[in-house]
Order: C-alpha cells, then structure tokens, then sequence
C-alpha cells in the first residue's frame, strides 16, 4: 500500500457528546505495531508523522482532545511536545510498556502535566506499575468478556481512572458497555451513531423541506424562496442569524430577508441549508446539532474538494458538495432516504450514489465513508478506481476540517459591529426595503 492516511474518529460519552477523537494512522504509521524494534522503517514512519504533525498540529488538532498512540521513536522525538498539554492524551500499548527507555519517557511526560491512556489495559505486573500516571485505560468489547470488563471498569473507577470501551460496532455491544458503566465510547457504531432530529415523514410538508427543495431547482424562483422563508419565523431568523455573523463579516448588519438572500446569493444559500434547520433556539439546545451540522459540512467539503482530483466525474463541484451535505438528510428526516430524494431535485447520479452507492458518484461517496470509518484498504481501492492521488487524501482531508472548524467558530461567535456608525451611501439600505417579519 501506497497511501500515508491519517484519520480522526470520535470518542463519545453515553450521552453521545464527543469527548475527544483518536488520531488513527495508517501506510507511513508502520510502527504502530507489536514489534517495538527500531528499525529503519520505523525511524521513516516516525519522521513522517512527526513532519505532518509539525505541519498540521497547530492549525486542525487545537481545541479538541486527541487521543494518539505514541510508538518509541515518536515518544524520542519528543512529538508529543506539538501538542499543548489540554489538547492531547499520550496513549500507549504493550511495545512501549515492555521497553524501559519507552516507560522513563511516558512517566515525564506525566510529570509535566500530560495525560496517559493504555491500549488494551491489563491487570498485570507490568501495568500495575503505571497506575499512578494513568488516566485513562481502554478495554477492547471484542476480546473482552462481561465479567472482565465490569470488573476493569469497577476497579479503575475505584482509582479515579477513566474507562473507554473501543471496538464497538453494533447496538448490542454499544448497550453492554454503556451498561458496565463506560465513560467513553469508540468504534465504527458509535462514529455513525448520530442523534437524529426524529421528525416524521411529514416533516416533508414542512417549510424548511420545501426551502430545500425551491434552492435546489435547476433555476430557483427568488420570490418562492423569499416567501417560504418569510412564512416561518425559525428560517427568517435563522437565515438573519448566519448572515449577519462573523464568517461573513458584514460591515453593516442584513435586517430584511431580502438583503440576506442578496448577501448571501442562492448558490451559498443552498449550501447553507442545513445551518437554517439547526439555527433556532430549539435545536441549540440540542446535542446533536453540533455533530450533526459538522458532519454534514465535512462531507460536503470533502467530496467538493476531492473532485479537484477525481477523473471523469459526471457531477461538477457544486453538486458534490450537495452530494456529501444531503448524505445527512436521514438523521434529519426521519423518513426513507428515497421518499427524501423524490422530493428533492438533485443529480440521478446523486441519488443513485446515495440510494445505492453506483458510479462513479457512488465511489466517491464511498471514498469519503471509507476515510471516515478508516478502512484503510477501501481508501487506497477507491482512490485508484477515481484516479486520486492517495498521497494528497490525508492533506485534503485536513484542510477539510480546519475549514469546517474555522467556519463553526465564526458563525457560533456573535459578530460586533459598530451599531452607531453612519453608512456609507453605497452600504445603507435601499430605500423602501423590505423589514423582517416579526
């Protein structure tokens, strides 16, 4: 295999809030095996990691708590110092705690206020001499037997450790853990386990759908959109909220409906659809709007970005971008995927690529469901299958997410303005616009 990937993946309380991700490597990441010798080829998967991380660190790993395996030559090279101390938990497993060098290593980094978790936690001699610089410990459900994992879970409880339950790939075994008593939750279930807005099918009846559906037409009729969004308060504040935020960094504030759809045009208006579905005070409150949202962006802007890439593609960026933002729409509808996309007047190759994963539109969905689930062979198929380069995923991926990151910071901050500044001509409001619905 060709490919360097690097891939996050989300670790959830039982409330399903994300309480860090774990850093997942793979092609360059050699080392992170049970072989703990120092050889040539480890020394290069290091060095290669260690450069990405020197690169991308400080921009997409900030803000959220990394959970990452550390191998002997990336623990020499002192990488986790790229990371400030509130951002990155050091995990490690049997080949660092069997090498002395490894352990004197992982005990500084303790001492200087960084966290430790232990791959595959154990209650063996050679564990047990780690206890006091471990905070976290994490249990395989799959090799693990109920009694075991109780017993693991009750006693590092009694220590003060935290318990993450990995490997989890269905409800069966998601709901055993979460009975055990887990603090964490991770594994491809619990990736894809969103919570859903559990709307009924009639919600395609709603004036949000039916917003979805007038932006999405091959030629939007302006004054349909306007009176749509004028006949539902969340939308026009929803809409005004998103527009007057700092990610568009108006001078002066959009009061009317109008002047916001002008600002934003119809092309960002369709991309923006989902922030309206989740901009008013009820869904705030809910927990999985955030995920939701993020999601949603991600795969937009992954696909969009990989099609810069992908060889004989029948859809152009835009409608890629629609492609990974409506791969959603079944955690906001609680309805079939195909009765949504009848209503909805997308591509046939879009529907059929999200109905049934076909062409070419179908593998490249499929590239981006692959790198979310780190399917490390899948990736580098698909990749060649669409003339990718599979050297270039990982950076695309990263600046992928730095760019939903960055866009999430700016439009949750109020954006401030100066509110006693007079307007220049060309700024203020056209005379005998329109004003927002109260």
């Amino acid at each position: 295999m060709s490919g360097k990937y690097i891939v996050r993946q989300p670790i959830k309380d039982p409330d399903g809030n994300i309480i860090g991700n774990e850093i997942l490597y793979y092609g360059a990441n050699q080392a992170f095996s049970s072989d703990s010798s120092t050889s040539s080829a480890e020394f290069a998967a290091a060095n290669t990691i260690y450069s990405f991380l020197t690169e991308n660190s400080p921009k997409v790993l900030k803000g959220t708590l990394n959970f990452m395996t550390f191998t002997t030559m990336l623990l020499m090279k002192k990488t986790p110092r790229l990371f400030d101390k509130s951002d990155l938990v050091i995990q490690i497993d049997d080949a660092v705690i069997i090498h002395p060098l490894s352990m004197h290593l992982v005990q500084q980094f303790a001492k200087e206020g960084y966290r430790v978790a232990v791959n595959e936690f154990q209650f063996t001699p050679r564990y047990l001499s780690l206890l006091d610089d471990i905070h976290f410990i994490k249990i395989n459900a799959k090799t693990t037997n109920d009694l075991t994992l109780r017993n693991t879970i009750e006693v590092a409880h009694s220590m003060n450790i935290k318990c993450i339950v990995t490997n989890i790939d269905s409800s069966n075994v998601y709901n055993r853990a979460v009975t055990m008593g887990a603090d964490g939750l991770e594994g491809p279930y619990v990736a894809d386990r969103l919570t859903t807005k559990a709307h009924s099918s009639a919600y395609i009846q709603s004036n949000f759908f039916q917003l979805m559906v007038a932006v999405t037409r091959d030629e939007p009729n302006v004054e349909e959109i306007e009176t749509l969004i004028a006949a539902d308060a969340g939308l026009t504040y929803g809409l005004l909220k998103m527009v007057n935020s700092a990610y568009f960094a108006l001078r002066y504030r959009a009061t009317t409906i109008t002047q916001a759809i002008m600002t934003l045009g119809l092309g960002q208006l369709k991309q923006w659809i989902y922030l309206l579905s989740a901009s008013n005070a009820e869904s705030e409150t809910d927990p999985g709007s955030e995920e939701f949202l993020k999601r949603s962006f991600m795969r937009a802007n992954f696909c969009s970005e990989l099609m810069n890439s992908a060889k004989n593609m029948p859809i152009s960026k835009a409608e890629a971008y629609l492609l990974g933002m409506f791969s959603t729409l079944n955690y906001l509808i609680d309805a079939p995927m195909e009765d949504i996309l009848a209503e909805v007047p997308v591509a046939e190759d879009i529907k059929a690529a999200l109905l049934r994963h076909e062409g070419r539109c179908g593998k490249l969905y499929d590239l981006v469901l692959s790198y979310e689930a780190a399917d490390w062979d899948k990736i580098t198929e698909l990749a060649e299958d669409l003339g990718i380069p599979d050297n270039m995923i990982t950076s695309v991926y990263f600046i992928c997410m730095e760019n939903v990151n960055t866009l999430w910071e700016q439009l949750t901050n109020p954006y401030p303005r100066q509110e006693d500044a007079e307007p220049d001509a060309a700024d203020a409001p056209a005379a005998g616009a329109e004003t927002a619905p109260e």
